[in-house]
């Protein structure tokens, strides 16, 4: 995907706000129309909702541009969960929607920057930033956990993702899910999400497992031991009922268990 497709599609989308909805006019003219560039778009639409009375929006913004430069992947990975978003939901009419309005979206990409301070070794810095993601966005992602592109929260609100948490590329995770650990343990101990899974609304996965490549986990499931690839898994405690009737659950975001081949 290259950069210029992104950018150019989300300045051609604002430009057709401003004529259909004036009222819109100055509130997309100052996130995308005033920028020249998707880096900076997206920094000044994320510092403003991360910032408070204490930690000014320009500081915050700062940050962002700074994360830019010494970590690359993030503008590159926030265009493939763009991407993603827009393809994968069917309420979603344009990719400046996303950009602009969905906050599980702005919570990934808010944690890119926590994430790239945490390597840093600033620490504090990044938990600061990890609580106000928390609290603007309804999403709480530790800093050193790992998320890769094309993910998509979807609805997002209470998700919450644990310190050694790995989500690979391409997973789709819907609302009320916990990736966490079973107790005060240290080290190693939170899920491992392997690319093309798809996460129900409202599941429960707990401790250092595995949910295999494409596999796909049912709403309301509570899952305890690894999940092998491209099966699906669904109850309390979670069992395999089957495999998804695609490669990558994703993608086509069939929450739905019926929909998938039963079990041999």
């Amino acid at each position: 995907m290259s950069s210029r497709s992104v950018w150019e599609t989300l300045k051609e989308e604002a430009d057709a706000v401003v004529k259909s909805e004036p009222l819109l006019a100055s509130y997309v003219y100052a996130c995308v129309l005033n920028h020249k560039s998707f880096e900076s778009c997206l920094s000044f639409i994320l510092s403003n909702k991360i910032a408070d009375n204490v930690m000014p929006s320009m500081a915050v913004r700062e940050l962002f541009l700074s994360a830019y430069r010494s970590c690359p992947d993030i503008i590159n990975y926030g265009k493939h969960d763009l991407r993603a978003v827009f393809d994968r939901d069917p309420a979603i009419f344009s990719m400046l929607t996303v950009l602009l309005n969905l906050k599980g979206y702005q919570a990934i990409q808010s944690h890119r920057l926590a994430h790239c301070l945490w390597n840093d070794n600033r620490k504090e810095l990044a938990m600061f930033i990890q609580s106000r993601n928390s609290e603007v966005f309804g999403v709480d992602i530790h800093p050193a956990s790992e998320i890769g592109k094309g993910v998509m929260f979807d609805h997002a609100t209470g998700i919450v993702v644990g310190e050694t948490a790995v989500i690979e590329d391409n997973v789709s995770i819907m609302q009320q899910v916990t990736l966490g650990g079973t107790g005060n343990e240290t080290g190693d101990r939170h899920p491992k999400v392997r690319s093309g899974v798809l996460i129900g609304t409202g599941a429960t996965i707990l401790g250092n497992i595995e949910i295999g490549l494409g596999a796909k986990v049912g709403a309301g499931s509570v899952v305890l031991n690894d999940v092998p690839p491209h099966t699906t898994v669904v109850g309390v405690p979670a069992t395999v009922v089957g495999k998804p009737d695609c490669d990558n659950p994703a993608q086509s975001m069939k929450q739905n268990i019926y929909f998938d081949c039963p079990d041999a």
